[in-house]
């Protein structure tokens, strides 16, 4: 397995990753809510993916919140130079007594987009973040105030490279209308390419592409080609999904999320999938 074959990309044309990292966000308990139910996990996963060659690793001040970050320096620091770690700011997060489920509110007060950086600097034990995105666009609070905020923060040096998530195109031009933008973060699969406008306009500005949801939570593997070709090449269905990922763009990173160590390796067997133009053109026309 050989996670080199994956390529690499150059976040904010100066820091250069292998397109296949690992998203943290699984590490903590059940709903992205606490600590992790195995104390030991964390450690294992966070290792292994360094074993594996992956220096991109996504967290966000929300998971947990606050622990995702605490649990990536526990394991990681000091950490290695070629170790980029992104985070992410201006979502909160509560579990009000009664409800099923936490609750996710955008916060883009630039106060608060302050205030989290400074959180995440402390958690994750750095003077400066090396991508900091903004988790979602306060729709109470213009982009340019929320990504001006960011900027600010940048200029003081205590952000690198500054990235959005779940954004439109609109939304982008803004927001690179005030600073350079290094990433998006968008939701996007194989069965879902809503934010194809998106990924277009990375890819004609040098913006770093990172769908979340790249499996699609099983949908992205249960289509009829994608269980055919996995078949083909002896491989799993997951593995298709993200090969197609990896070959539709060069702007591409992948961040799969597992609590799984098996899994995490899986997930880097897809870089040994080398799909063909036919085989692109029979999953582009699965959407």
């Amino acid at each position: 397995m050989g996670i080199e074959k994956g390529g690499t990309f150059a976040i904010g044309g100066e820091t250069r990753v292998h397109r296949l990292g690992f998203g943290a966000m699984r590490l903590t308990g059940p709903n992205v809510w606490g600590e992790a139910t195995d104390a030991g996990n964390p450690q294992r996963l966070l290792h292994r993916a360094r074993e594996l060659g992956i220096n991109l690793i996504d967290t966000a001040e929300a998971y947990g919140p606050h622990v995702n970050e605490r649990q990536i320096r526990e394991a990681l620091a000091p950490y290695p130079d070629d170790l980029l770690i992104a985070t992410k700011c201006g979502l909160l997060r509560t579990w009000p007594e009664g409800a099923k489920y936490p609750l996710a509110t955008p916060d883009g007060r630039p106060s608060s987009l302050r205030a989290s950086t400074e959180g995440s600097l402390r958690r994750l034990g750095v003077e400066r973040i090396d991508l900091q995105q903004l988790h979602r666009v306060d729709p109470q609070v213009p982009v340019e105030e929320s990504v001006g905020a960011l900027a600010e923060l940048k200029a003081a040096g205590k952000i690198a490279h500054i990235g959005l998530s779940e954004v439109d195109v609109e939304q982008l031009a803004r927001a690179k209308a005030i600073t350079p933008i290094a990433t998006v973060q968008n939701k996007f699969n194989v069965a879902d390419r809503e934010h194809e406008a998106v990924l277009r306009y990375c890819e004609e500005h040098d913006i770093g592409f990172m769908p979340w949801y790249p499996i699609g939570g099983g949908k992205a593997q249960s289509g009829a080609v994608v269980a055919s070709l996995a078949d083909r090449y002896r491989v799993l269905p997951a593995q298709i999904a993200l090969a197609w990922l990896l070959k539709r763009s060069p702007n591409m990173l992948l961040i799969p999320g597992t609590a799984s160590v098996a899994h995490l390796e899986e997930n880097v067997g897809a870089c040994d999938v080398d799909l063909n133009d036919e085989d692109m053109r029979e999953l582009d026309g699965a959407a």
